[in-house]
């Protein structure tokens, strides 16, 4: 935090914002097995994970895995048991702590070890043998599972995602965002037809002579779990390169199957741009010494730190669609890149706040456009994606539970309108670009939560801007401007206000007469408001700067 801004806290000029008033009650009704999953619970508490080590081999005739995974921890409070998770159709065999045998029972998901008494600030290292056919995905990458398909050359083709559903239904580990190693080494056998890619970097391939090959991975950075991934498949890999601001030499791996190399070669010529872009509105790229990899995949697409899942057949938009008519970018490529910023780098410590992942992100794409276009094409996006707001469930869920919050798209079209209503409610783009990369830096490398970046943000415009966050992210309706005209000569009388479920909501608004733009601030409260040259006909509202519902009421407001 800025020297200033801390000493105002201190002093008491700007409040700190009140953690529980972005924790959401819910009538839901959630299982011993979400609380298991969700919560950091003592036998979670307890430890925390250092690095992993995953080894398996894929074996892709019976659609399984079988191998081993370490997990070193360092001891945070002195424990004798512990929990770990894996998905309970998952085979265990075995469990050792520093190769002494332990003990475990299985609930639901979860698996708790009995081990020798560990001390506080010792180190320790749990391996897991293990095998089982994971759950295979019916719809990635919007359900977790693996995807077993072939390419055009009848070769397998297999890969993973597993975002909400977990990381633990396919390799046991400590299942929870709020707990990243701060580094992870990954390695597959597979048939020495296929190519296994993953996180990170190839540190080598070593042939076992007996029709397979086994691949080494190394991720030196802290990685969320659901973003550990692999992919298997007939691979060719096209090098680039992209030099930042600094002129330092950023790896770029596009693997793509080998039908598709040359179309690939033109279609992720893109990348340099968007790359540009981010490091321009946040920072360099951040994981630098990992590399920046787009991998095809057979799914639509996935945010997998350092090894982006690629599945947009090499269109425009998505799919060919969902972008405006005289726009041409990859929507997946800009989306999914912007992620290694928010969401990999940015991580929410629960599910709860996965807005700060979707909301940042979605907004970046309007970055984007801003950058290679201008304000008015960003503004033509934004409005392009507007009726994917739904506004059926709020943007922060339960927290401790695994919530899934991706009931609609809100976290995504909602949560960028609320950054784009920041901004222009603001009315500072010097302050609102600096705010960007200030809290992206803040933040960066770390878990985080609601609370947290609704603190930042009051602090850095020295504002509090809690009821505007409480409004959008705690409720699913949104703010409805109320108003009223009154017909005075030449002139009119507005009268209007904000109807909402918090009360010291705090957003301006735009109105016009087509030829000048006036700032207004409703409040709870009725106001009336004189504005000189307008009539009825030519009054109109600004519905581009600003998320909200209107209501013309049909009776004067008293006041």
């Amino acid at each position: 935090m800025p020297r200033l801004l801390l000493l105002l806290v201190m002093l008491g000029i700007l409040p700190v914002t009140d953690y529980a008033q972005f924790i959401q009650t819910t009538t839901e009704k959630f299982t011993r097995a979400d609380t298991l999953r969700g919560s950091l619970r003592p036998e979670r508490n307890c430890y925390d994970v250092i690095h992993y080590n995953i080894d398996l081999e894929l074996l892709v005739a019976d659609k399984a895995i079988t191998g081993f995974v370490d997990m070193r921890f360092k001891v945070k409070n002195d424990f004798n048991r512990l929990q770990i998770d894996l998905f309970d159709n998952m085979i265990i065999d075995s469990i050792l702590l520093g190769g002494q045998k332990c003990t475990y029972t299985r609930e639901f998901n979860a698996v708790f070890v009995d081990v020798p008494k560990q001390h506080s600030g010792t180190e320790a290292t749990l391996r897991t043998y293990y095998q089982g056919r994971p759950v295979i995905a019916k719809n990635a990458p919007w359900d977790g599972g693996f995807v077993w398909k072939t390419d055009t050359n009848k070769n397998p083709w297999v890969a993973v995602a597993c975002e909400g559903t977990g990381a633990s239904l396919w390799w046991p580990c400590k299942d929870h965002p709020a707990d990243e190693p701060d580094s992870l080494s990954f390695s597959m056998t597979v048939p020495h037809s296929l190519t296994c890619i993953s996180n990170g970097n190839l540190i080598g391939k070593t042939p076992l002579g007996d029709g397979k090959n086994k691949f080494h991975w190394k991720v030196t950075y802290p990685i969320n779990l659901y973003n550990v991934t692999f992919y298997a498949g007939d691979y060719y890999l096209i090098d680039d390169e992209y030099l930042d601001f600094k002129h330092r030499r950023l790896d770029i791996d596009y693997w793509t199957l080998g039908e598709k190399t040359f179309k690939a070669k033109l279609h992720f010529r893109q990348v340099d741009g968007m790359l540009h872009a981010y490091e321009h509105y946040f920072a360099p790229y951040p994981y630098f010494n990992d590399g920046f990899a787009l991998v095809e995949s057979p799914y639509l697409g996935m945010e997998h730190q350092s090894a982006i899942a690629y599945g947009n057949q090499y269109n425009r938009g998505y799919l060919g669609g969902r972008i405006p008519d005289d726009q041409n970018f990859d929507f997946i490529i800009i989306h999914e890149s912007a992620h290694e910023y928010w969401g990999n780098s940015v991580t929410a410590d629960d599910h709860a706040d996965l807005w700060i992942h979707e909301s940042f992100t979605t907004y970046c794409e309007a970055l984007y456009v801003e950058w290679i276009n201008n304000y008015k094409k960003a503004v033509d996006y934004l409005v392009y994606q507007k009726p994917y707001i739904k506004n059926l469930s709020p943007m922060v869920g339960p927290r401790d539970v695994n919530y899934n919050n991706w009931k609609d798209s809100d976290i995504y079209y909602k949560g960028s309108w609320m950054l784009h209503s920041l901004r222009n409610t603001i009315n500072n783009d010097s302050m609102w670009f600096g705010y960007l990369k200030a809290v992206y830096n803040h933040f960066a490398g770390s878990v985080t939560n609601t609370t947290a970046v609704v603190d930042f943000t009051n602090q850095y415009f020295n504002k509090d801007l809690t009821p505007f966050f409480r409004q959008f992210l705690m409720y699913k309706e949104l703010p409805v401007f109320e108003y009223f005209i009154d017909k005075k000569g030449k002139n009119i009388d507005l009268y209007y206000r904000w109807n909402c479920q918090v009360k010291e909501f705090d957003m301006p608004q735009k109105v016009t007469n087509g030829r000048e733009v006036f700032r207004i601030f409703p409040t709870g409260k009725w106001q009336k408001h004189r504005l000189k040259d307008f009539s009825v006909e030519n009054f109109k509202l600004d519905e581009t700067s600003f998320l909200m519902g209107t209501y013309k009421v049909t009776q004067k407001p008293k006041i």
